[in-house]
């Protein structure tokens, strides 16, 4: 059983960096599509971005694109999320996410961490 467990999130101000990573444990990654999802208070989970089992095929939404970068490395079992000129808009909380695809569709997607805070405020 795919487990995966998120991390590097945190406080940051406007205009700011965080490296958000999505470790797997129970099954190699590289059978696996990730995305990275988020959730801000009061809404619904959206996509963020998403990145096939190698790295040559990747996803974003339009929000979050030209400022944050996703890649894996398979031999650590691990996916990255680079997000930098982070805005307050992109507060919440961030889950990584294992699907046979890569989609930003929330459907497609079986294994889900528990996620990880991210708070952009001055």
């Amino acid at each position: 059983q795919l487990q995966l467990v998120e991390s590097g999130g945190g406080l940051v101000q406007p205009g700011g960096s965080l490296r958000l990573s999505c470790v797997a444990s129970g099954s190699a990654l590289d059978g696996y599509a990730i995305g990275w999802f988020r959730q801000a208070p009061g809404k619904e989970r959206e996509a963020v971005s998403s990145i096939g089992r190698s790295d040559d095929i990747t996803y974003y939404v339009a929000a979050v694109k030209g400022r944050f970068t996703i890649s894996r490395d398979n031999a650590k079992n691990t996916v990255y999320l680079q997000m930098n000129n982070l805005k307050p808009e992109d507060t919440g909380v961030y889950y990584c996410a294992a699907a046979t695809i890569a989609t930003l569709s929330e459907n497609w997607y079986n294994y889900w961490g528990q996620g990880t805070q991210v708070t952009v405020s001055s």
